[in-house]
């Protein structure tokens, strides 16, 4: 490859200080301008739990109880389906914290994927996310937020449709804006409402247990527990823990903003090691909380079980409830938009997105362009109308994505294993996981193939386009380069980061990916 595409291909010196040149030449006004522009390493310890919290705890736990008990028949298997999806959950972050400090690179499943098995299986990945999975996932929890916010206002109906759109617009506005502005802003507001989420999930706790100490707890005796309504199949079963996943979905999001994390190798297996038991205690607490309150009839007929578990409890106080709801899917929104443009800033700098997406804000040192991307593509989401029967379909692809993951981490060893593992897990851990994995999918292709067969669908409708966009080499880039080099740079004051090799060993600093059409790259 000579001199020019090698200097196009990575994140040179020469390159950043070019478009730093536009930059001054266009407002020699603007504040000094450092020599260096980088991901800044703002995420500790705590920021870290937060980021893993705040993103799991979200709208799942009060919307998947009333999916969960349907399709499990009974309160008794209804809860152990929720402590064996904290268990499942916990094996596969500990799979994902040896890839996240052996592969340490941001974009979690994508990097990782695109790393071991190559380009296609990776951009898959990204297709299915980019295009599905994070903006139908952003768009309920935005929609739930609004849903909660507007309740009291709305006591004897259904929150007007175009009310309901406008509010979650809102809020996705305010909150692409925070993260725009600061890395540092938007990991404080994670923590701040974290803490709140856990307020919120501990009230119920507290609440459900004074009523099980006052004797209210026929409900959760074996006997009445175990009676099911009908008798659940195994493709039920799976159902049930396609519903849970969707809770505890998000306990890879970490992996997804590694470079930003302070001692990665030291903080990436702590956090994750103290969130995921932590998450899996609070969830099943809250469901013996709610089932100590409400019959499993009250649960299925309840549109917000929350809300009706205040109603039910807490009296005058129950106004409670929709706030607490509201600020924990507000944090759930600021944690989804952080972590989900990591991933288009990833995809990008790997060659499989623009390369827009892959600049940073010159000063704040934010992906800008990667974040309006995700708040753009959710906002097309809450359009197009009621995202809700899409849950599923991003239940499966998201467990899809996963087994493909943990399933690159055996073949990673076998591919390279004098590598230098910070962190080695038994390979009973992702034996144990893939087996389980494999079963929960062959079911559900059962019980709903045409629910899963879409979401494989979706997934596969990225291989002619990776084929047209980034394997054809021969293509046009002028127009490409005009939009990245000077509407970027002069509209976001954006430029392309750099990296110290340190910072990415033992991975290529920056794979050569010139045969990109959608960077422009040839």
């Amino acid at each position: 490859m000579d001199g020019e595409k090698r200097k196009r291909s990575i994140c040179s010196r020469q390159e950043p200080a070019a478009a730093l040149k536009i930059l001054k030449d266009g407002n020699n006004k603007r504040d000094e301008i450092p020599d260096r522009v980088t991901l800044k390493k703002e995420i500790g310890l705590l920021s870290a739990c937060t980021i893993i919290i705040g993103n799991i705890i979200g709208s799942g736990i009060f919307i998947s109880p009333k999916g969960v008990l349907e399709h499990s028949g009974s309160v008794g298997l209804a809860l152990i389906v929720w402590v064996l999806g904290g268990c499942i959950a916990a094996l596969g972050s500990l799979c994902y914290a040896e890839l996240g400090v052996t592969i340490p690179k941001s974009g979690g499943d994508y990097s990782y994927v695109t790393e071991i098995f190559g380009g296609l299986v990776g951009f898959l990945l990204l297709w299915s996310a980019v295009l599905i999975m994070y903006p139908t996932t952003l768009a309920v929890i935005a929609l739930t937020f609004s849903n909660y916010v507007l309740q009291p206002v709305f006591p004897d109906c259904v929150p007007p449709y175009m009310a309901t759109r406008l509010l979650s617009t809102v809020c996705l506005l305010f909150l692409t804006w925070v993260n725009c502005s600061s890395v540092r802003l938007a990991t404080r507001i994670q923590d701040v409402f974290t803490v709140g989420k856990l307020a919120a999930l501990g009230l119920i706790i507290v609440v459900g247990l004074v009523q099980i100490c006052k004797g209210n707890y026929e409900g959760l005796t074996p006997h009445v527990a175990f009676e099911f309504s009908r008798t659940p199949s195994v493709g039920q079963v799976a159902l049930a823990f396609l519903q849970a996943s969707f809770a505890f979905s998000g306990w890879n999001f970490l992996n997804y903003v590694t470079e930003e994390v302070v001692e990665p190798r030291r903080n990436l297996p702590r956090a994750i090691y103290i969130s995921i038991p932590l998450v899996t205690f609070v969830y099943t607490l809250t469901n013996i909380a709610y089932f100590s309150a409400m019959s499993p009839e009250e649960l299925l007929s309840s549109n917000a079980v929350a809300v009706t578990f205040g109603e039910k409890l807490l009296g005058m106080f129950s106004v409670i409830m929709p706030i607490s709801v509201a600020l924990s899917t507000f944090g759930g929104i600021n944690g989804y938009l952080f972590t989900s443009s990591r991933l288009c800033f990833s995809g990008a700098r790997e060659g499989h997105l623009p390369s827009l997406l892959a600049m940073i804000h010159f000063k704040n040192c934010t992906p800008i362009p990667a974040l309006l991307c995700c708040c753009t593509a959710t906002i097309v989401i809450l359009c197009i109308g009621e995202t809700h029967n899409l849950i599923n379909y991003v239940s499966f692809i998201n467990y899809l994505s996963y087994g493909v993951t943990i399933a690159g981490l055996l073949y990673y060893r076998w591919k390279k294993p004098k590598l230098y593992r910070p962190i080695k897990v038994n390979l009973l851990v992702p034996v144990t996981y893939l087996m389980f994995w494999a079963m929960l999918l062959g079911f559900s292709l059962y019980s709903e193939p045409v629910v899963c067969g879409v979401g494989l669908v979706i997934m596969l409708t990225g291989v002619p386009v990776y084929f047209l966009g980034v394997h054809w080499k021969s293509k046009p880039k002028c127009i490409y380069d005009f939009i990245a080099t000077y509407v970027a740079q002069r509209l976001c004051f954006v430029v392309f980061p750099q990296f110290d090799p340190i910072e990415i060993s033992p991975i290529e600093e920056w794979p050569d990916k010139s045969s990109n059409i959608l960077s422009g790259k040839s």
